[in-house]
Protein backbone atom coordinates (compact mmCIF):
# COMPACT_ATOMS: atom_id res chain seq x y z
CA UNK A 1 0.00 0.00 0.00
CA UNK A 2 1.17 3.53 -0.58
CA UNK A 3 2.69 5.84 2.25
CA UNK A 4 -1.07 7.64 3.32
CA UNK A 5 -1.43 10.90 3.26
CA UNK A 6 -3.19 13.78 5.36
CA UNK A 7 -3.78 17.67 4.77
CA UNK A 8 -4.19 19.50 7.88
CA UNK A 9 -5.46 23.42 7.55
CA UNK A 10 -5.23 25.82 10.86
CA UNK A 11 -1.61 23.56 11.37
CA UNK A 12 0.76 26.10 12.28
CA UNK A 13 0.13 25.79 16.32
CA UNK A 14 -2.37 24.67 18.45
CA UNK A 15 -4.92 21.77 18.11
CA UNK A 16 -3.68 21.14 14.70
CA UNK A 17 0.24 21.64 15.04
CA UNK A 18 -0.76 18.04 17.68
CA UNK A 19 -2.54 16.42 14.97
CA UNK A 20 0.19 17.02 12.00
CA UNK A 21 2.77 16.16 14.65
CA UNK A 22 1.02 12.80 15.90
CA UNK A 23 0.32 11.91 11.96
CA UNK A 24 3.40 12.10 11.19
CA UNK A 25 5.02 10.56 13.77
CA UNK A 26 2.80 7.56 12.41
CA UNK A 27 4.12 7.81 8.76
CA UNK A 28 1.48 10.39 7.23
CA UNK A 29 2.92 12.43 4.69
CA UNK A 30 1.64 15.81 5.23
CA UNK A 31 0.19 19.27 3.80
CA UNK A 32 -0.07 21.34 6.38
CA UNK A 33 -2.06 25.12 5.54
CA UNK A 34 -2.53 27.82 7.82
CA UNK A 35 -3.09 31.67 7.03
CA UNK A 36 0.38 33.01 8.13
CA UNK A 37 3.31 32.47 5.88
CA UNK A 38 5.90 32.77 8.34
CA UNK A 39 4.88 31.27 11.56
CA UNK A 40 3.69 28.22 9.44
CA UNK A 41 6.84 27.71 7.85
CA UNK A 42 8.28 27.91 11.56
CA UNK A 43 6.16 24.93 12.23
CA UNK A 44 6.50 22.71 9.29
CA UNK A 45 10.35 22.75 9.58
CA UNK A 46 10.15 21.65 13.35
CA UNK A 47 8.29 18.90 12.11
CA UNK A 48 10.83 18.39 9.16
CA UNK A 49 13.43 18.17 11.74
CA UNK A 50 11.85 16.00 13.33
CA UNK A 51 11.84 13.47 10.18
CA UNK A 52 8.27 14.08 9.30
CA UNK A 53 7.95 14.48 5.49
CA UNK A 54 5.74 18.15 5.62
CA UNK A 55 5.24 20.28 3.02
CA UNK A 56 3.66 24.01 3.99
CA UNK A 57 0.87 25.55 1.68
CA UNK A 58 -0.24 29.34 3.21
CA UNK A 59 -3.81 30.39 2.65
CA UNK A 60 -6.38 32.29 3.89
CA UNK A 61 -9.46 29.98 4.36
CA UNK A 62 -11.67 32.43 3.62
CA UNK A 63 -10.59 32.71 -0.27
CA UNK A 64 -12.24 29.83 -2.30
CA UNK A 65 -9.29 30.08 -4.44
CA UNK A 66 -6.73 29.79 -1.58
CA UNK A 67 -8.82 26.78 -1.09
CA UNK A 68 -8.54 25.10 -4.09
CA UNK A 69 -4.47 25.80 -4.15
CA UNK A 70 -3.89 24.02 -0.88
CA UNK A 71 -5.86 21.32 -2.09
CA UNK A 72 -4.08 21.19 -5.95
CA UNK A 73 -0.41 21.14 -3.81
CA UNK A 74 -1.55 18.57 -2.20
CA UNK A 75 -2.66 16.49 -4.67
CA UNK A 76 0.40 17.63 -7.10
CA UNK A 77 2.87 16.28 -4.02
CA UNK A 78 1.29 13.18 -2.87
CA UNK A 79 -1.14 11.81 -5.03
CA UNK A 80 -3.69 11.08 -2.10
CA UNK A 81 -5.15 11.65 1.03
CA UNK A 82 -6.36 9.43 3.31
CA UNK A 83 -7.31 12.31 6.44
CA UNK A 84 -8.34 15.66 6.13
CA UNK A 85 -8.71 17.49 9.13
CA UNK A 86 -10.32 20.96 9.16
CA UNK A 87 -8.71 22.86 11.53
CA UNK A 88 -8.87 26.35 10.84
CA UNK A 89 -11.25 28.53 12.56
CA UNK A 90 -11.49 32.09 14.25
CA UNK A 91 -13.81 33.02 17.46
CA UNK A 92 -14.61 36.73 17.83
CA UNK A 93 -16.91 37.44 21.38
CA UNK A 94 -19.55 40.09 21.00
CA UNK A 95 -23.41 40.58 21.94
CA UNK A 96 -25.44 39.94 19.03
CA UNK A 97 -26.63 43.73 18.90
CA UNK A 98 -22.86 45.19 18.94
CA UNK A 99 -21.36 42.23 16.37
CA UNK A 100 -20.04 43.72 13.24
CA UNK A 101 -20.97 42.56 9.92
CA UNK A 102 -17.31 42.27 8.83
CA UNK A 103 -16.34 39.85 11.88
CA UNK A 104 -19.79 37.87 11.36
CA UNK A 105 -18.41 37.08 7.71
CA UNK A 106 -15.13 36.03 8.53
CA UNK A 107 -16.38 33.86 11.48
CA UNK A 108 -19.00 32.18 8.79
CA UNK A 109 -16.44 32.21 5.92
CA UNK A 110 -13.83 30.72 7.90
CA UNK A 111 -15.22 28.55 10.46
CA UNK A 112 -18.24 26.90 7.83
CA UNK A 113 -17.68 28.23 4.85
CA UNK A 114 -14.29 26.57 4.10
CA UNK A 115 -15.18 23.06 5.62
CA UNK A 116 -17.63 22.69 3.29
CA UNK A 117 -15.23 24.09 0.37
CA UNK A 118 -12.36 22.10 1.56
CA UNK A 119 -14.58 18.82 2.14
CA UNK A 120 -16.17 19.49 -1.07
CA UNK A 121 -12.56 19.86 -3.25
CA UNK A 122 -11.18 16.77 -1.46
CA UNK A 123 -13.93 14.49 -1.69
CA UNK A 124 -12.18 12.72 -5.27
CA UNK A 125 -8.93 11.94 -3.06
CA UNK A 126 -10.92 10.71 -0.49
CA UNK A 127 -13.15 8.76 -2.20
CA UNK A 128 -10.08 6.79 -3.99
CA UNK A 129 -8.79 5.81 -0.28
CA UNK A 130 -12.25 4.65 1.10
CA UNK A 131 -11.94 2.75 -1.96
CA UNK A 132 -8.47 1.27 -1.37
CA UNK A 133 -8.83 0.75 2.13
CA UNK A 134 -12.47 1.55 3.49
CA UNK A 135 -11.11 3.75 6.12
CA UNK A 136 -10.97 7.35 4.81
CA UNK A 137 -11.16 9.99 7.81
CA UNK A 138 -11.96 13.50 7.91
CA UNK A 139 -12.30 14.89 11.32
CA UNK A 140 -14.07 18.66 11.24
CA UNK A 141 -12.79 21.07 14.37
CA UNK A 142 -16.23 22.52 16.01
CA UNK A 143 -16.43 23.20 19.24
CA UNK A 144 -18.11 22.36 22.34
CA UNK A 145 -19.84 26.23 21.59
CA UNK A 146 -21.71 24.97 19.39
CA UNK A 147 -23.58 22.61 21.39
CA UNK A 148 -23.97 24.60 24.47
CA UNK A 149 -24.68 27.91 22.58
CA UNK A 150 -22.41 30.81 24.21
CA UNK A 151 -23.95 34.10 24.83
CA UNK A 152 -21.84 36.63 23.45
CA UNK A 153 -20.31 34.17 20.80
CA UNK A 154 -23.35 33.74 19.04
CA UNK A 155 -21.84 33.51 16.12
CA UNK A 156 -18.60 31.34 16.97
CA UNK A 157 -21.27 29.66 19.03
CA UNK A 158 -23.58 29.28 15.83
CA UNK A 159 -20.72 28.29 12.86
CA UNK A 160 -19.41 25.36 15.30
CA UNK A 161 -23.23 24.10 14.97
CA UNK A 162 -22.98 24.15 11.26
CA UNK A 163 -19.54 22.06 11.40
CA UNK A 164 -21.63 19.48 13.78
CA UNK A 165 -24.51 19.36 11.59
CA UNK A 166 -22.73 19.63 8.12
CA UNK A 167 -20.71 16.53 9.72
CA UNK A 168 -23.42 14.31 10.45
CA UNK A 169 -24.90 15.30 7.12
CA UNK A 170 -21.56 14.34 5.01
CA UNK A 171 -21.00 10.97 6.75
CA UNK A 172 -24.66 9.97 5.41
CA UNK A 173 -23.39 11.14 2.25
CA UNK A 174 -19.85 9.57 1.72
CA UNK A 175 -20.24 6.79 3.92
CA UNK A 176 -20.90 4.49 1.48
CA UNK A 177 -17.47 5.24 -0.20
CA UNK A 178 -15.45 4.14 2.76
CA UNK A 179 -15.29 7.88 4.42
CA UNK A 180 -15.92 8.44 7.75
CA UNK A 181 -16.60 11.94 8.83
CA UNK A 182 -16.78 13.19 12.42
CA UNK A 183 -16.53 15.97 13.88
CA UNK A 184 -15.04 17.15 17.29
CA UNK A 185 -16.68 19.48 19.79
CA UNK A 186 -14.23 20.31 22.65
CA UNK A 187 -14.05 23.04 24.88
CA UNK A 188 -11.55 25.10 26.60
CA UNK A 189 -8.40 23.47 25.08
CA UNK A 190 -4.38 25.00 25.70
CA UNK A 191 -3.60 26.68 22.68
CA UNK A 192 -3.21 30.73 21.68
CA UNK A 193 -7.11 30.42 20.74
CA UNK A 194 -7.89 30.37 24.55
CA UNK A 195 -5.17 33.08 25.94
CA UNK A 196 -8.23 35.32 26.72
CA UNK A 197 -9.51 33.22 29.58
CA UNK A 198 -6.67 31.96 31.15
CA UNK A 199 -6.37 34.92 33.29
CA UNK A 200 -9.74 32.41 34.74
CA UNK A 201 -8.94 28.80 33.56
CA UNK A 202 -5.19 28.22 34.07
CA UNK A 203 -3.85 26.31 31.11
CA UNK A 204 -2.95 22.75 33.20
CA UNK A 205 -6.73 22.87 33.43
CA UNK A 206 -7.66 22.70 30.22
CA UNK A 207 -8.22 20.18 27.42
CA UNK A 208 -4.37 19.97 25.80
CA UNK A 209 -4.09 19.86 22.22
CA UNK A 210 -2.32 15.83 22.31
CA UNK A 211 -5.79 15.08 23.95
CA UNK A 212 -7.35 15.47 19.97
CA UNK A 213 -4.61 14.26 18.30
CA UNK A 214 -4.38 10.91 20.08
CA UNK A 215 -8.55 10.97 19.44
CA UNK A 216 -7.36 11.11 15.51
CA UNK A 217 -5.21 8.38 16.45
CA UNK A 218 -8.19 5.90 18.32
CA UNK A 219 -10.42 6.95 15.27
CA UNK A 220 -7.79 5.85 12.59
CA UNK A 221 -7.24 2.49 14.59
CA UNK A 222 -10.89 1.64 14.57
CA UNK A 223 -12.65 -0.69 11.88
CA UNK A 224 -14.24 0.47 9.01
CA UNK A 225 -17.47 -0.75 11.05
CA UNK A 226 -16.83 1.37 13.86
CA UNK A 227 -18.60 4.65 13.28
CA UNK A 228 -17.81 7.73 15.69
CA UNK A 229 -20.14 10.84 14.51
CA UNK A 230 -19.14 13.47 17.32
CA UNK A 231 -16.49 13.19 19.97
CA UNK A 232 -16.49 15.70 22.86
CA UNK A 233 -14.13 16.66 25.25
CA UNK A 234 -14.76 18.37 28.47
CA UNK A 235 -13.14 19.37 31.67
CA UNK A 236 -13.70 17.94 35.26
CA UNK A 237 -16.16 19.77 36.69
CA UNK A 238 -17.92 20.64 33.18
CA UNK A 239 -21.08 19.60 32.49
Amino acid sequence: MEKRAALITGGSSGIGLAIARALGQDGYRLTVSARRPEKLEEAVRGLTDEGIEAQAVPANMADEDGIKAVVAAHRDRYGRLDVLINNAGVGIGSSIADAETKKLDMQLDVNLRAVYLTLRECIPMLKEAGAEHHKALVVNTASIAGVRHQPWLAAYSATKAGVIALSGAAHGELSGDGIQVTAFAPGFVDTPMTDWTKGEVPPEEMIQPEDLAEAVRFLLRTSPACIVPEMRFIRPGDS
